[in-house]
């Protein structure tokens, strides 16, 4: 694929996960390499952001699929993070630091094309535990314990 090829194709991608982002309730915290990075906070996408996180990476996979023709893999999960400015005098950014990011990344890396890996903590405020859904234990880089997800697919 040509230079100009690929650029389109990435902010055909970009463009479709920031509005579905942003249309749930959700904050682009940024762009990393082929990724984007979605923060869901409770205090403004509400007491089920668990859920609109999910319904958001769901779409979005399915989003993607269409603005580009390639099927994504995703991960979502929950947990406490420090949000906040980071940096000083040259560049500074707002970014939300935590593990539950690590883990989150880890995910979407071990997704297949078209799965979106929930670990239970976010698939139990979500309400998708007993969706009759596939669920695995996955060994995370980084991680000591297994951590179990529930693996839903869009469409």
């Amino acid at each position: 694929m040509r230079p100009g090829e690929f650029r389109a194709l990435m902010n055909r991608f970009f463009n479709a996960a920031s509005r579905v982002v942003v249309d749930h309730d959700g904050i682009v915290d940024k762009f990393v390499g082929d990724e984007i990075v979605g923060i869901f906070v409770p205090g403004l996408a509400g007491p089920g952001h668990a859920r609109q996180a999910t319904d958001a990476v769901v779409e979005l996979a399915a989003a993607a699929l269409a603005a580009t023709g390639l099927p994504v893999g995703a991960g979502v999960n929950t947990g406490v993070a420090f949000g906040g400015t980071v940096g000083e005098d040259v560049q500074v950014e707002f970014t939300a630091i935590c593990d539950a990011f690590n883990v989150t990344a880890r995910l979407a890396s071990a997704a297949g094309a078209g799965e979106v890996l929930v670990t239970s903590s976010a698939a139990r405020p979500a309400a998708l535990e007993n969706d009759g859904l596939e669920h695995r234990s996955l060994d995370l880089k980084g991680k000591t314990d297994s951590v179990e997800v529930v693996v839903v697919r869009p469409g």
